[in-house]
Order: structure tokens, then C-alpha cells, then sequence
């Protein structure tokens, strides 16, 4: 689950350090639309690595088409 947060930058780093300290929740700054869309796309790239490694199961894309 992806959650975005808006929060006043005085309070923002004291936050995120919190929430580095979970083990299981990863964190990241994001300042601009732009920068979503490129953290995204890494994202993807980095799924599709697992994929081609055996270790991620990806979908069809006529399973994907069929969707839309």
C-alpha cells in the first residue's frame, strides 16, 4: 500500500525518522509531481528486474489489455 502524506516541513523530518525505524515501512521524499512520476517509474523498472530474475510473477499484457 503506497500512503502520501502532506506535512509542514518543520515536523517532516522528525516524522520520517519515525517511520525509518520500522522495520517494514520504507519511506521516501518526495518533493514534486515530477519526482513521483520518476520514483515510480524506477519502481517499475526495478519490478521488472525481479520478473525477468524469476523472482516477481508479472501478468500477461493481454491479461493487462483485457483489464482496461
Amino acid at each position: 500500500m503506497k500512503v502520501l502524506l502532506e506535512i509542514p516541513d518543520h515536523k517532516a523530518s522528525s516524522l520520517l525518522d519515525v517511520l525509518n525505524s520500522i522495520p517494514y515501512v520504507k519511506a521516501k521524499k518526495i518533493i514534486e509531481p515530477k519526482d513521483l512520476l520518476i520514483a515510480e517509474i524506477k519502481e517499475a523498472v526495478e519490478e521488472l528486474k525481479l520478473i525477468k530474475q524469476g523472482k516477481l510473477e508479472g501478468i500477461p499484457a493481454k491479461q493487462l489489455l483485457d483489464e482496461l
